[in-house]
């Protein structure tokens, strides 16, 4: 090509904006989503929105802090985002999946970043997915502190984004949950989840090739699917909190990507094994659903998604009925859905009967 067939020539002066990078977009963006992370901030925050980096200064009320941290994203659930135009809850998602992860351990989050990445900054869509993580960050109660725009031009499609996330939480160190205490007879409590949450979403968009979503179509419950399939991922966090000052946790499991047969066992002792009764709770309809007309086996369902179980809570036989009653004071449906047993050599990790 030469100089005369190209869009500028050599003499031309170039800007950043010429090559696909709004500077004055990105700072216009900053200004827009101050009061949403605003409403986030806790009191250990020095500083504010805008600086190289975010200053937190950790509670005094913690004698011996242990700080937990996690990063995760969302997934190809953003896939359908895009082609549904549906952005305002998906900042949920991003972070759900990193505090729910902290949880387990008895982390208290305390702030969150996220990272922003387009070709092209559209300031409305952007707008609303941080909304939504601003939403997620009050749900837990963890400060939205900073985070990262990148316009990168050629990088990802037309109106299209990627996202991660990165929180820290502190717990006391005496107070680490780590599953060590499970013992035999101990009792599996689930947590019901809001629907897939953020995994799985591969075999979702696969089954719904097979079977376009009619936006209009509704599930048995009356629920339409694709409000069910967007549903944000629930956030167990303050009710967890909460609980575990009351009864003695002895082990937590986010049921994430892996679904129930992979995520149960990183909290078990190698000795030990967990017994589900598959009828001892509720299964929403949406999985029910995806089964149906993907023709997924049992096992794929149970190694791919929740169904319908985003937390598992394991405590001792004696705290079983006021483990129960307080998660209801707390909002929350849980089941006792199974027990610990002994692991012999080849068994399965999970049982589900």
């Amino acid at each position: 090509m030469t100089s005369s067939d190209s869009k500028y020539s050599s003499t031309d002066q170039l800007s950043y904006r010429d090559a696909g990078v709004n500077i004055d977009a990105g700072n216009l963006l900053v200004e827009r989503i101050k009061p949403f992370a605003k409403r986030t901030w806790r009191p250990e925050i020095i500083g504010g929105i805008g600086g190289f980096g975010a200053l937190f200064e950790i509670s005094k009320k913690y004698r011996q802090p242990v700080l937990v941290s996690g990063t995760d994203g969302v997934g190809t659930k953003l896939k359908l985002a895009f082609h549904f135009n549906r952005h305002d809850r998906i900042g949920i998602d991003l972070v759900a999946m990193s505090v729910n992860d902290i949880l387990v351990q008895g982390a208290e989050p305390l702030f969150f970043l996220d990272y922003f990445a387009c070709g092209k900054l559209n300031i409305d869509m952007a707008a609303q997915v941080i909304e939504g993580i601003a939403v997620g960050c009050e749900q837990s109660g963890c400060a939205l502190i900073g985070g990262e725009t990148a316009e990168m031009p050629g990088m990802y499609p037309e109106g299209e984004y990627d996202l991660a996330g990165f929180a820290v939480g502190v717990v006391e160190k005496d107070q680490i949950i780590d599953g060590t205490s499970i013992a035999e007879n101990d009792v599996i409590l689930g947590m019901a989840s809001s629907g897939a949450h953020s995994n799985g979403f591969s075999l979702i968009r696969k089954i719904l090739e097979r079977y376009p979503v009619d936006p209009d179509l509704k599930l048995v419950d009356k629920v339409k699917l694709l409000d069910a399939i967007m549903e944000p991922t629930r956030i167990y966090v303050k009710a967890i909190l909460e609980l575990k000052k009351h009864i003695p946790i002895k082990g937590l499991a986010h049921i994430t990507g892996g679904g129930l047969l992979e995520n149960i066992p990183r909290i078990l002792p190698t000795n030990l094994k967990a017994a589900l009764h598959k009828d001892s709770w509720t299964v929403p309809p949406l999985f029910k659903w995806l089964q149906a007309h993907g023709n997924v086996a049992d096992e794929e369902m149970y190694r791919v998604f929740n169904c319908g179980i985003g937390m598992i809570i394991v405590v001792a036989p004696e705290h079983v009925d006021e483990t129960l009653a307080a998660l209801t004071t707390y909002n929350e449906t849980a089941w006792k859905i199974g027990t610990v047993q002994p692991n012999h050599t080849n068994d399965q990790r999970v049982l589900i009967v």
